[in-house]
């Protein structure tokens, strides 16, 4: 390997790999070109050789012929050999063509002849393509070794395998987790017993990555090095196949639990087939669709439909000479497809049997759940779902004020009532963050202590959040389930199913937390710990010491009840509108027969067949090659970043803002700052997803656009409409970029044009427009960015929607608020910008809202049914500038309840007291 600082700048920051080793070939293809036209020198080549050769060991292409092949012609100063071998290496590389044109594997005649020994004939017979994957063999065997093994493995392939994958040999614990992190093709493990603990190359970089990873290294017995090997390569990606090889005592390895994470114990000595057929056999076990395979199986199948589809078969859609450009647009595909009937293997999605049940047990697999639904109606029903399926009328749910309108509805329609808890607030961006763990540790501190927290069923909270607030899933878990054993747990991860393939990521699903806290709980210290804290915290601990103090649950009494949703559509491969519903429910057995009801009650008894195989190939996608898509996707967000803020003329006008500027610093105990900023590390960002309260998600880009005179709105429209980009929210004075899957640098460079060009026109016009010009923009700048209306919280419900008069605690009935507007008699309407608004405020009587109240932006209802108008929420609403408010009729005004009409009416009196006995 290369020097210390050369092995830092290629995996200092994890996040650059595949695309750093992308640029350090380009580098090398450039420096090789110089020094062949006679402008360059042969050290630099020989610098940009060695800076390439970091982690060439790692991947399988170019491979060790092809590395000593370069080496060999720049040691005898053959310029035009090495800058041929180097441009055929660097442009496979970039392009992927190695994976399926075996002459770029050629090491002799560089005008890539006919391959010859150097892989089978299998590959360069014509034939159907096939996938290719990489596969990491960790071996005691001496280096000299490797390429004898890599050969093996080739000579075992035969034309009828389904996938084509090449071997990696690697000769150490540290290497082989290496390998793991840089390169996403490695698809699966074999684990050969007798390796070496340490790399032979001098990496402290590595190290820290090791130690940030799990205690891998205090170890002396081989085979349980390389069970601690296998466990630390399933902590970073979970969906690798692993297989452990040994040459003894294979049968008590098998037997050991440790060893469940392991596909397949063998006996080394054995025929290498037995391994190459495993391997293979593990792919395709990932790589199936039980669904779309059947989908596209009754596609093929001559059917003559005689149900209520009409263009099923598509005859309706091509034989009409009016509608046929649909069916070419759409291709026949989509029609031979469609069916209304659920026989002929299609399976049913709300009794599924087959099929159906299949793709949604290897989603449960893939995502680290115990069940998994398919939803057709998107996240919003998936939310409504599970409410509905756990909580009941009169049960107490936890939530965030400011989450999606699916969980507010969710409640009307469940009747639970919400003690809504506020995020912390952004004015600056007229958004909020997320719930802080010391609210919502209030919430049910309080209502323990008005005797109301058997009534407590569900924290309801959004991970992550519109604009990138990760929480603490684990802890918030943990604290809670302190307090209240029985908890469930509503994790909306709409825009963050991603999640799942990133090692900084995953811990900070709902679905990671729980697997963490459920091996935490079976750990022999866990109760020790807990009891330690009882014996600390004393008989009975104040309100503040219990707000101060990170509780630890009693692991005996803790039933860990998690359910997540996920907009799969939004973050991975599925058409718009499908989610899935990922549950980890020790009493899952209890509300099976009643969530089963949830789904009768919100899923069309017409499910979109296409849209269900788009749910069952994403998890496919994800599970063979996620981690590197997730890789990209936040590549290509620091890429953003970097060039946006350090643009001598873009950061004149617009700025992403950092996690420094997203996470206030109480939140972010571990110091971090920034993923770009100066000296950071992704071990720093690693403990940052560990320790701090809150994360930013890598991929949310708050783009500041107030700053060059835009608000959120028109500048998403002006994108849209002149610029061909599209984006999503937008807030008072920004717009939320988003990097995916589907995102490349090509994309990146786009939008940075764009963002120049726009910028340029601003120091045009600023130049030629004069004093006034410069006014007016300075003006407009000043009343987005400083003039910002304060976010109102939630204020309390009406006495008439709450249970108990006594109570100090804000729940209240959402419920029958919301139905009782439905007589048009019991309700009133006011204007907001009249002065019977002001009179109503300060006189009474109060105004309740009859419905939401939804602006957008910023997307949070800042009225709910039976919540009572304030002046706070009134200002906020005369500032606002937007043209969307929901539930907001500005010829009318605010619809109210009125209250002579409400039910057991309190007194104004009544009023007046309860008002100045409700806690801030």
């Amino acid at each position: 390997m290369a020097s210390t600082t050369q092995e830092s700048h290629s995996i200092d920051h994890f996040f650059s790999a595949p695309s750093g080793r992308h640029d350090r070939w380009r580098e090398l293809h450039a420096t090789a070109r110089a020094w062949a036209g006679g402008t360059g020198e042969r050290m630099a080549v020989e610098t940009a050789l060695a800076d390439v050769g970091v982690t060439e060991e790692f991947h399988a292409f170019p491979g060790i012929e092809l590395m000593s092949v370069l080496r060999e012609k720049l040691l005898g100063d053959d310029k035009a050999g090495f800058l041929a071998l180097a441009k055929r290496i660097s442009v496979g590389i970039i392009t992927g063509n190695y994976k399926h044109d075996a002459r770029e594997w050629q090491s002799g005649d560089l005008s890539l002849p006919e391959p010859g020994d150097l892989l089978p004939p299998a590959l360069s017979e014509p034939r159907s393509y096939r996938p290719y994957f990489e596969f990491l063999a960790v071996t005691p065997a001496p280096a000299s070794r490797w390429s004898h093994i890599a050969s093996e493995f080739r000579r075992l392939r035969r034309a009828e395998d389904a996938f084509i994958y090449e071997a990696i040999p690697v000769g150490s614990l540290e290497d082989a987790v290496c390998a793991a992190v840089v390169n996403p093709d490695i698809g699966a493990v074999a684990i050969y017993e007798g390796f070496a603990l340490r790399s032979r190359h001098d990496a402290p970089v590595l190290r820290s990555v090791l130690a940030a990873q799990q205690p891998l290294l205090a170890t002396a017995d081989e085979a349980d090095l390389s069970l601690r090997l296998a466990a630390g390569l399933k902590a970073i990606r979970p969906e690798l196949d692993i297989y452990l090889l040994s040459d003894r005592r294979v049968e008590k390895l098998a037997g050991d639990p440790r060893a469940a994470m392991i596909r397949r114990v063998m006996y080394q000595i054995e025929e290498p087939l037995e391994l190459h057929l495993s391997v293979l056999e593990g792919i395709q076990a990932r790589y199936e669709t039980p669904f779309f395979d059947n989908l596209k199986l009754y596609a093929q199948r001559p059917i003559a439909t005689f149900h209520a589809l009409p263009i099923a078969r598509g005859k309706s859609v091509f034989r009409s000479p009016w509608i046929r450009d649909m069916g070419q647009f759409y291709g026949i595909n989509l029609f031979l497809a469609e069916s209304s009937a659920t026989t002929g293997g299609l399976d049913s999605l709300l009794e599924p049997t087959g099929n159906i049940k299949r793709a949604q047990e290897m989603a449960a697999r893939a995502f680290g759940a115990d069940h998994v639904f398919f939803v057709t109606n998107g996240t919003s029903t998936s939310n409504k779902m599970v409410l509905q399926a756990l909580v009941a009328p009169g049960d107490i749910v936890i939530l965030d004020r400011n989450c999606h309108k699916s969980h507010h509805y969710g409640l009307v329609l469940s009747g639970a009532q919400p003690f809504y808890v506020e995020a912390f607030p952004m004015v600056e961006f007229s958004m909020y963050g997320a719930v802080p763990l010391r609210t919502i540790k209030k919430a049910l501190l309080d209502l323990k202590a008005e005797g109301r927290l058997d009534r407590v069923k569900m924290v309801d909270l959004t991970n992550c959040t519109f604009d990138g607030h990760i929480y603490n899933t684990r802890r918030v878990m943990e604290e809670c389930l302190a307090i209240k054993p029985d908890l469930i747990f509503l994790w909306d991860e709409a825009w963050f199913g991603f999640a799942r393939w990133s090692p900084f990521l995953r811990p900070r699903t709902g679905m990671g937390a729980a697997a963490d806290i459920e091996v935490w709980a079976q750990t022999p210290d866990a109760i020790a710990e807990h009891e330690r804290q009882l014996a600390e915290l004393g008989a009975t601990p104040s309100l503040e010491k219990l707000l101060d103090t990170r509780l630890i649950p009693d692991p005996r009494a803790i039933r860990l009840r998690v359910y997540q949703t996920n907009s799969t559509h939004k973050s991975m491969s599925a058409i718009r509108q499908g989610s899935m519903v990922l549950v980890r429910d020790v009493d899952f057995h209890r509300v099976e027969a009643q969530f089963h009801e949830a789904v009768f009650t919100h899923a069309s008894t017409s499910p979109n067949q296409q849209l269900i195989a788009s749910l069952d190939v994403a998890r496919r996608q994800m599970e063979l090659e996620g981690y590197g898509l997730v890789m990209n996707a936040i590549e290509v967000a620091l890429d953003i970043r970097r060039e946006v803020n350090s643009h001598p003329v873009i950061a004149k006008y617009f700025s992403i803002v950092g996690a420094d500027g997203m996470v206030p610093a109480e939140y972010r105990r571990s110091g971090f700052v920034d993923f770009l900023a100066p000296g950071t590390r992704w071990d720093d960002q690693l403990r940052s997803m560990r320790e701090d309260e809150f994360c930013l998600d890598p991929t949310r880009m708050t783009l500041v656009c107030g700053t060059a005179g835009f608000d959120g709105t028109s500048f998403k429209g002006l994108l849209a409409a002149q610029y061909n980009i599209q984006v999503n929210k937008t807030s008072r004075n920004s717009v939320l970029l988003q990097s995916n899957i589907n995102n490349t640098r090509s994309d990146v460079a786009l939008l940075i044009s764009v963002l120049l060009k726009i910028s340029e026109g601003i120091e045009t016009r600023l130049k030629h427009g004069g004093e006034s010009e410069r006014k007016a923009f300075t003006a407009k700048v000043q009343s987005l960015m400083k003039d910002v209306p304060d976010l109102p919280n939630f204020s309390h419900f009406h006495e008439t929607f709450r249970q108990d008069a006594g109570d100090t605690t804000p729940e209240g009935d959402i419920r029958s608020a919301f139905f009782g507007a439905y007589r048009e008699e019991q309700c009133e309407y006011v204007p907001v910008d009249g002065p019977e608004c002001d009179r109503r405020l300060k006189d009474g009587p109060e105004m309740v809202s009859a419905n939401f109240v939804i602006p957008y932006p910023p997307g949070f209802p800042i009225l709910v049914p039976g919540q009572v108008v304030t002046h706070e929420t009134i200002t906020f609403m005369r500032k606002l500038d937007v043209k969307e408010i929901h539930g907001y009729e500005k010829a009318r005004g605010l619809k109210l309840l009125k209250i002579d009409s409400l039910p057991g009416k309190k007194s104004a009196s009544h009023e007046t007291g309860r008002k100045k006995s409700r806690p801030p």
